[in-house]
């Protein structure tokens, strides 16, 4: 006979449970209770939370200026999306180290992760959590581009790209150009040769990779607006703004550009002698076309973007510092002895690897770097962040920050000289490039060919600005979706210098 709880027979059964749901609920509630508070923030108002004072100024700007009234670790609501935001290098050092595998998740927007996306835990980015695939997907990178047996092995190809970029620029001299362009095309070169030993791009932007940077730039502009999904989760099943939509056909865009390329490397018989690139790496890995798609697309983005970037940053500081300038090719001149620079005459150049510090100090590529997830809920500095906030390390604010350098808005690159500050991620006052084990894989191919772009640059030419124009008048502003550039690209003229001119027209 079947027995409900109110009946007679059940009743023996009713109000133990009752009291038992009772006392689970009081010691959950005092569990609660007992658990330290979030970190502190402003007042978030119902529904839209902290969306007004944060406003539309660059988040990172914002962020800063609340950590100064809230403190190194701070808590604000974007909508209902909350966001824990380190700004000190004691806070940083928390995230990034101590509680680096509570906090390693990566936070994704929602509607990325639709059923059947392409990019969700198939770009290295993109993946929720450092499972057995991303560690895969991570030793693959580390060995084939970034071990330092790859990186050596591609010396003679990084110096052959930014030659070509110099005669190309020597061909325009006394002509206005964009820095960040002719970057961009030679970065590009060495990526997609790294990926299939082949050019994809001359410098007038025709070849296999024609209008791929345009598709880029638009796919980041895409994936950059904030998503209504995001700010309430209560809509996280439903792409409301269409934002994958919108992606995915500039995605196959970019995609056509090597997609014919991967299919004839799988037909090819493996016994016909040919150099061995990252693409030959994944198919002998067994990753199918949609696993690799998503890993070149995501390695041109930010190779190219960060680089370029970078490089246009340190011009537009030395054009604003002489002195800085005059040092810099002082130092070139006794190590090169006026002829063209090499990678290997770089660790002779401690004043160019002080700029190039100094730059990514005022102007990181990333500066909150990329956003972390809290995959369960931990304690940190006293506080509690709970599971699947998202967590934000603010080092621009850090590298700003006058308690840690002193006059630190000044572009000094004698600050590192020495300084025992390198981008390994181990001191928390200076991290570029992020720490932990989400560290950004591609730390040592940006070490070396930023510093041998910028001095090529600033060895072979002189730079002058248009309408005489005086570098202090340079527009400063700054812009923010993947990579943080400079908001007004630098035009310059460049003039050839005598002093290196018989060795710089030598092709």
């Amino acid at each position: 006979m079947n027995v409900t709880l109110l009946s007679p027979e059940g009743s023996n059964l009713f109000f133990p449970l009752v009291a038992l749901s009772l006392i689970s609920f009081i010691f959950i509630k005092h569990l609660s209770s007992q658990r330290p508070p979030l970190p502190p923030g402003p007042y978030a108002w119902p529904i839209v939370g902290n969306l007004f004072q944060v406003g539309k100024v660059l988040l990172h700007v914002k962020l800063a200026s609340l950590a100064k009234v809230h403190g190194p670790l701070m808590s604000i609501r974007l909508g209902r999306r909350l966001l824990v935001v380190a700004s000190s290098p004691a806070a940083a050092a928390e995230v990034l180290k101590t509680h680096d595998r509570t906090l390693s998740g990566r936070y994704v927007s929602h509607p990325l992760r639709v059923k059947g996306s392409k990019l969700h835990n198939l770009a290295f980015a993109l993946f929720d959590e450092c499972d057995d695939r991303w560690r895969s997907l991570r030793a693959i990178y580390r060995r084939e581009l970034f071990s330092a047996k790859a990186i050596e092995s591609q010396v003679e190809l990084r110096e052959k790209k930014v030659r070509e970029m110099m005669h190309f620029l020597i061909s325009k001299e006394g002509e206005t150009i964009k820095i960040r362009d002719i970057v961009y095309t030679a970065v590009f070169n060495m990526l997609s040769n790294m990926l299939f030993s082949m050019d994809f791009e001359d410098f007038e932007g025709k070849g296999l990779g024609e209008g791929m940077r345009q598709y880029q730039k638009k796919f980041i502009q895409t994936a950059a607006v904030p998503q209504l999904s995001d700010l309430f989760p209560i809509l996280g099943a439903w792409d409301y703004q269409g934002m994958y939509s919108k992606l995915m056909p500039i995605y196959n865009q970019i995609c056509a550009a090597w997609s014919h390329i991967v299919r004839e490397r799988r037909q090819t018989n493996i016994d016909v002698p040919r150099q061995r690139d990252f693409v030959d790496a994944l198919i002998e890995k067994g990753l199918t076309d949609e696993q690799i798609d998503p890993l070149l697309q995501e390695l041109f983005a930010a190779g190219t973007e960060s680089t370029s970037a970078t490089v246009e940053w340190t011009i537009v500081e030395l054009m604003r510092n002489k002195k800085a300038t005059h040092r810099l090719r002082d130092e070139l001149a006794k190590v090169t002895n006026e002829d063209m620079v090499r990678e290997s005459d770089l660790s002779s150049l401690p004043y160019l690897e002080a700029c190039i510090k100094e730059t990514l100090r005022l102007h990181p590529p990333g500066p909150l770097l990329l956003p972390h997830r809290a995959v369960q809920t931990c304690e940190v500095m006293g506080y509690t962040i709970p599971k699947d906030s998202e967590v934000l390390v603010n080092f621009w604010a850090i590298a700003r920050d006058p308690t840690v350098w002193k006059d630190p808005l000044s572009y000094k690159p004698e600050r590192f000289l020495p300084s025992g500050l390198d981008y390994s991620g181990q001191k928390f006052e200076y991290i570029p490039f992020g720490s932990g084990r989400k560290i950004c894989a591609g730390q040592p191919l940006a070490s070396r060919s930023i510093p041998l772009i910028v001095a090529t640059l600033v060895h072979t030419f002189d730079w002058l600005l248009p309408s005489n124009m005086e570098p202090a008048h340079i527009d400063m502003n700054d812009s923010y979706d993947l990579t943080m550039r400079k908001e007004e690209p630098l035009s310059v003229i460049l003039k050839l210098r005598k002093a290196v001119a018989a060795a710089a027209t030598v092709v």
